[in-house]
């Protein structure tokens, strides 16, 4: 059973929505403010996101543009109340995948939803949902189930820690700076301190790496940030 993110702030919207999704046989989840829709899309396990542009605490707009720049290629459809044409092209330059204008007809975004599936369905069981594999087998990450192994052994890591480590993993050998780190450990509150990263990142490694003091798999870039490194 695929699994649907609908993110909007009117209940109304959210009920009528969920019942045609849900008589599609589709498992649904719903929020109403754009920073626990950040969250859980972060989080993963969802194979598309219904995503309303006009949100409290976080617009959908900003939403979607983290997502794209942290690299999530989770399928979103945009919701929202403007309909000139250059909105719609806006919304889709922010990386949406599809575009529905309010008011709608449930069943046309049924449709659209089915659409954007197919589209996505092929490259998803391509690349088995995420399964990282690095160091020869050494460090597994599996996303599906919320899984690292270490030499077979499963680790036990904070939300936070799980997040920074599968974030720099999905990139090997990109530089990420310390706010860059902290925008996604707190979830996209530019509040709190670069150093905080350099605590997350110590407790991370001393999980992690077989030798703490000198790391194989996250590295310091002196005066930036950190990076992952690793033969998949």
């Amino acid at each position: 059973m695929e699994k649907i993110l609908l993110v909007d702030d009117e209940e109304k919207i959210t009920r009528v929505v969920r019942a045609y999704l849900e008589k599609e046989n589709f498992e649904v989840a719903a929020v109403h403010d754009g920073r626990d829709a950040l969250e859980l899309a972060r989080a993963g396990g969802f194979d598309l996101m219904i995503l309303d542009l006009m949100l409290p605490t976080l617009s959908g707009e900003e939403v979607c543009k983290r997502l794209r720049r942290e690299g999530n290629a989770l399928p979103i459809i945009m919701l929202t109340a403007k309909g000139a044409e250059d909105e719609k092209i806006q919304g889709l330059g922010f990386g949406a995948d599809d575009y529905l204008v309010k008011p709608f007809s449930p069943g046309e975004l049924v449709a659209r939803v089915h659409a954007v599936l197919r589209r996505y369905r092929p490259a998803k069981a391509a690349l088995l949902a995420d399964v990282m594999e690095f160091a020869e087998g050494e460090l597994f990450i599996d996303t599906l189930r919320h899984q690292v192994r270490l030499l077979g052994n499963k680790l036990e890591l904070t939300a936070t820690e799980y997040k920074l480590l599968v974030t720099m993993a999905r990139n090997p050998g990109r530089v990420y700076t310390r706010g860059e780190l902290l925008e996604i450990a707190q979830g996209g509150l530019p509040t709190g301190f670069d150093r905080t990263i350099d605590s997350h990142i110590k407790n991370l490694r001393q999980k992690l790496e077989p030798k703490p003091d000198t790391p194989k798999f996250i590295k310091t870039v002196y005066g930036v940030g950190y990076k992952f490194e690793g033969e998949e």
